[in-house]
């Protein structure tokens, strides 16, 4: 059942680290490097992330002058699909040449308050929030491009120093797949 965001929790680029798929720690404040950060909460086995997958590379690549970051939050004991190995064939699928970081423990994902894959957020060179919505206006089977419009307008207003109130529509996707919380 397709969920979307639209409660934004944070307004500044919060300070984590996660490992890469070589295992590699990466902290986002170093990956920003005082550069506009596209942040995306992503996941191997979502259709509304594979309707995208390739279109999203292809705007990281024209949009060079950004650091670009995917996240996999999801629970992989239930879905074993979204674990490293899927993570790195969509990788090459989709011809990504960010870091794709494992969010094991799902805390990062609570910290932005990301709740569907994908979920796009884009930080200033300050690490202020920019903007935090869809990438475009692609759903899977409807006919709009996949074209990362209001990634560019939102990289655009971060290289302007401005921020973004009410571009575009919201992100739009599969709900995050929590682990199941104990009881205490």
């Amino acid at each position: 059942m397709p969920v979307e965001s639209t409660v934004t929790v944070i307004d500044r680029l919060p300070d984590v680290s996660l490992p890469d798929l070589e295992g590699r720690i990466i902290r986002l404040v170093d990956l920003a490097a005082g550069r506009p950060l596209v942040v995306v909460f992503a996941c191997n086995h979502c259709p509304y992330v594979q309707w995208v997958e390739s279109g999203l590379g292809a705007v990281a690549k024209r949009r060079s002058e950004a650091a670009w970051v995917a996240i996999s939050s999801n629970d992989v004991g239930a879905y074993p699909q979204d674990g490293p190995d899927g993570m790195r064939e969509q990788v090459a699928r989709a011809d990504w040449t960010f870091p794709y970081l494992v969010d094991a423990t799902q805390e990062v994902a609570r910290t932005f308050g990301a709740v569907c894959t994908p979920d796009f957020f884009v930080f200033d060179a300050g690490g202020r929030l920019v903007y935090r919505g869809a990438m475009d206006d692609a759903r899977p089977q409807q006919d709009w491009p996949v074209d990362g419009k209001y990634l560019e307008m939102a990289l655009d207003a971060a290289d302007a120093g401005g921020v973004i109130a009410g571009l575009g529509r919201a992100s739009m996707g599969c709900s995050m797949k929590w682990r199941p919380t104990e009881v205490q």
